[in-house]
């Protein structure tokens, strides 16, 4: 019995050992080697994390996209339409909406997520204006690459009738500002909220890892900019 006990505890080393060798090794590899950063392009987006997990800002109205009209400002408890930028992140709804803090995490939520056996959710947060600093970087695209980060968006959104996404109506919400929609997809060790930014990234062949489940292994191809 104790055998089966040590090699137990010797195999999740050896699993969480290799694990994270390997989005050491791979987050540190670019996406895509045939295609620079450009930083004089027309439009300006933010990458956001909370040391933890990661967001995409996007400008609330442009040519190429109104995402109050997808999220609407009605749906947040200010319902404040004057605010200038919408950051956008994906990730397990049970963490999203019973953990607002580490300190609120239980086993039974954590073993959920990790086993990709839980619901996905995408969360948004109306923003005034954004300050530039290490956890909140400012990134230049072109139209197309702009365009090709919306799709990417869109295409993890879950919609009712009508092509409408689905609110989540629930008291969790973290500020006056944000809420939280039905999203595609399953959350778990593989297949992070990090890693979602950066597949949306690697969609428009923007600065990226090639795979990594950790905010850094998609800052560090921003550091530079």
């Amino acid at each position: 019995m104790i055998w089966i006990f040590l090699y137990t505890i010797l195999g999740v080393i050896s699993f969480a050992m290799l694990y994270l060798a390997s989005d050491w090794l791979l987050s540190r590899i670019p996406a895509y080697h045939q295609n620079p950063y450009v930083e004089e392009q027309p439009l300006t987006l933010y990458l956001l994390t909370n040391g933890v997990h990661t967001d995409l800002v996007f400008p609330v109205k442009s040519e190429q996209m109104d995402w109050h009209s997808i999220f609407p400002y009605q749906y947040t408890l200010a319902q404040d339409s004057t605010k200038s930028w919408i950051a956008i992140g994906w990730g397990d709804k049970g963490f999203y909406l019973n953990t607002p803090e580490w300190k609120d995490l239980t086993l039974k939520t954590a073993l959920i997520a990790g086993l990709g056996i839980g619901q996905s959710a995408l969360h948004t947060t109306y923003y005034p204006n954004l300050v530039e600093n290490d956890q909140c970087i400012k990134f230049h695209v072109s139209e197309e690459q702009y365009q090709l980060l919306v799709e990417f968006v869109l295409s993890t959104i879950e919609y009712a009738d009508h092509d409408r996404p689905i609110y989540i109506q629930t008291e969790a919400q973290y500020g006056n500002d944000d809420a939280f929609y039905e999203a595609l997809g399953a959350y778990h060790l593989f297949y992070s909220c990090n890693t979602w930014t950066n597949a949306a990234l690697k969609s428009a062949r923007l600065p990226s890892a090639v795979w990594t489940v950790f905010d850094k292994g998609i800052l560090r191809h921003y550091q530079h900019k």
